[in-house]
């Protein structure tokens, strides 16, 4: 697959490691501290999994989000994403041009469009949560299926 145009470089980033004979102090009871260190490490296996294809995690929730939601406008899906209408502007923008979404006049609303993944954008969509859901699992593997189930509802309801 041909890789898809992106301004954004992965940042040089390594994992967050546990040294034995490092006191840590009050650092082993955050959780904060805890997230970010897991969170590094699945960043990095985000990025194995998309490898190549010029996709940023924004990207994929983006396209995911579209796929799952066709005829979702920018203004929700800049809410969902969490950033300003201008990003999710910038966002559906990119999407377009990469030949992946398109924006189509909404029937409830004649002001405004709503963006549906293309052909194209729907296989790269469906090939990408493949690789991202394997890899996720595989690097979560060691928690086992009834603790992953278990930390990711934690996670939903610390984040609110």
């Amino acid at each position: 697959m041909k890789k898809l145009p992106s301004p954004h470089r992965p940042r040089s980033i390594a994992p967050i490691p546990y040294v034995e004979g490092v006191d840590y102090d009050v650092m082993d009871e955050l959780v904060g501290y805890s997230l970010r260190r897991a969170q590094v490490a699945m960043y990095l296996a985000f990025h194995e999994a998309t490898r190549g294809l010029g996709i940023t995690p924004p990207r994929f929730t983006a396209l995911v989000l579209v796929g799952a939601n066709p005829g979702i406008t920018q203004s929700l899906l800049g809410e969902a994403l969490g950033m300003a209408r201008s990003n999710a502007k910038t966002l559906a923008d990119w999407m377009e041009t990469a030949g992946l979404a398109e924006r189509r006049a909404r029937v409830d609303d004649g002001r405004a469009w709503g963006l549906h993944l293309t052909p194209r954008g729907a296989r790269l969509v469906e090939r990408m949560k493949k690789r991202v859901l394997a890899e996720d699992r595989r690097r979560s593997a060691r928690l086992g299926a009834a603790d992953r189930a278990k930390l990711l509802a934690l996670l939903r309801k610390l984040a609110g």
